[in-house]
C-alpha cells in the first residue's frame, strides 16, 4: 500500500463496550476511528477526508478483527497500516511519538509526551493534539494522562471511556460498581 494515493475510503463498524466503533480505511491505511452514531461518524469522516466512499469489507476486515481482539484482551499491539492525512506535521510527530513509545498498559503525562516528541509544543497544548487525534484507540491518546489525574478525553463518553480503556489495559484497577 505504500506509495499509493488514496482516492476512496471504506467504512466498517463493530459494537464495543464503549459503543459502536467506526473505522475509515483508505488505500493507505486506517485514517479515522471513533465511537458513537455510525451514520454521523461516517458523514463526518467522509467530509473531512474528501474522498469517495467505496463498499469494500475486505479493506476494513483487518482493523475490525484487531479491534475485536483488543476488546477481548487478545491483542496488545496494532499492526494495521495508518493513513495520517488528517493530521498536521506537528500533530503527526506528537501522535507518532505516542504510537511508537507508549505501549499497552502504560501511560505518559502530557508533559512527558511534549518532551519526547521534541516538537517544542508545550504540555498544555498536547491535550489539544490528543483531542484532535483522528485515530483514537489505535493511536492511544487514552494513554496520555495529567500529572495529577486522568486528564480529559474527547472520544466515546469522555473521561469515563478513558478510564475503561486504561482499566482494560491494566493501568488502572477496576471500579467496584463495574460489571
Amino acid at each position: 500500500m505504500a506509495g499509493t494515493v488514496a482516492s476512496t475510503v471504506a467504512f466498517g463498524s463493530l459494537p464495543t463496550p464503549l459503543g459502536d466503533m467506526v473505522v475509515a480505511v483508505t488505500e493507505e491505511g486506517v485514517a479515522g476511528t471513533g465511537w458513537g452514531d455510525p451514520s454521523r461518524l461516517r458523514a463526518g469522516l467522509l467530509d473531512r477526508l474528501g474522498l469517495a466512499e467505496t463498499d469494500d469489507p475486505g479493506r476494513t476486515a483487518a482493523v475490525l478483527d484487531q479491534l475485536g481482539d483488543y476488546y477481548a484482551e487478545r491483542l496488545r499491539v496494532f499492526d494495521v497500516p495508518l493513513d495520517w492525512r488528517l493530521t498536521s506535521p506537528v500533530q503527526r510527530r506528537v501522535l507518532g511519538t505516542l504510537y511508537e513509545t507508549v505501549p499497552y498498559g502504560r501511560a505518559v503525562t502530557y508533559g512527558e509526551l511534549a518532551a519526547r516528541s521534541g516538537t517544542g509544543v508545550p504540555a498544555r497544548a498536547i491535550g489539544s493534539i490528543m483531542g484532535a487525534n483522528p485515530i483514537p484507540l489505535i493511536v492511544p491518546c487514552h494513554r496520555v494522562v495529567a500529572g495529577n489525574g486522568l486528564g480529559g478525553f474527547s472520544a466515546g463518553e469522555g473521561v469515563e471511556s478513558k478510564r475503561r480503556l486504561l482499566t482494560l489495559e491494566g493501568y488502572l484497577q477496576p471500579m467496584l460498581d463495574w460489571d
